[in-house]
């Protein structure tokens, strides 16, 4: 396996000095070679993974920031970003990438659950958090992810008690992994083989959100 190009790096860094379409006009050849590196490394990435998993889709995001309701009007991402998401209704979950110099990380579950699957995963928690937290502490997703994080109510959601053993878990809104990577690794050229070895440790994780998005509070399935 080849590495990742370092420019991409070198790129990056000099975009966050000048972010502005006079500097990025000139430099934008060398990006789109870039673009086409890190488009075939996601490529590769879907296909291995896709022969143990159930991924339907995979997106390399677009450098171009919406600045229409924002205060940052810088018109570039300082990153590349792509994710890939599993077979909807029966497959849960999704997988991300970041790439940016000194801000390397992988990212796995559910950023952005719509309000019936987090009342649902609240739900499911609320009456049996036990088995989520075995889940959770499956060595290689220790080793790799370590334990769910996420944005946080400051106080127990609506109809949930304050006073719940697991109130920590029923407060999130977010149920993410994150994993960590420096400059170096990413550069590594086993670096693919890395992050289909991570995405593959948090599948105890997916598969455990899968059963409870699938069924109802009977444990029936209403697929």
């Amino acid at each position: 396996m080849s590495a990742l190009n370092s420019d991409i790096f070198t790129f990056f860094k000099a975009l966050k000095e000048n972010n502005n379409r006079e500097w990025f006009a000139p430099q934008k050849k060398r990006f789109k070679a870039l673009e086409a590196e890190v488009k075939d490394f996601g490529a590769r990435v879907q296909h291995t993974l896709g022969t143990t998993e159930h991924i339907d889709s995979y997106k390399l995001f677009r450098i171009y920031r919406d600045v229409r309701f924002s205060k940052d009007k810088t018109p570039f991402k300082t990153h590349f970003g792509m994710s890939f998401h599993r077979q909807k209704p029966e497959h849960r979950g999704g997988y991300y990438l970041h790439l940016a110099p000194g801000d390397n990380f992988l990212a796995a579950g559910f950023w952005n659950p719509d309000k019936n699957d987090l009342l649902r995963i609240r739900k499911e928690l609320e009456f049996d958090a036990k088995s989520f937290r075995e889940v959770q502490s499956h060595p290689k997703v220790q080793q790799y992810w370590g334990d769910v994080q996420g944005e946080a109510l400051k106080t127990a959601p609506k109809g949930f008690s304050k006073e719940h053993p697991d109130i920590d878990l029923l407060r999130l809104k977010q149920y993410l992994f994150i994993h960590k990577l420096d400059d170096a690794q990413v550069l590594a050229p086993d670096f693919e083989a890395h992050v289909i070895q991570a995405f593959t440790a948090i599948r105890p994780v997916f598969d455990f959100f899968s059963q409870v998005l699938t069924t109802n509070l009977n444990g029936e399935s209403i697929l």
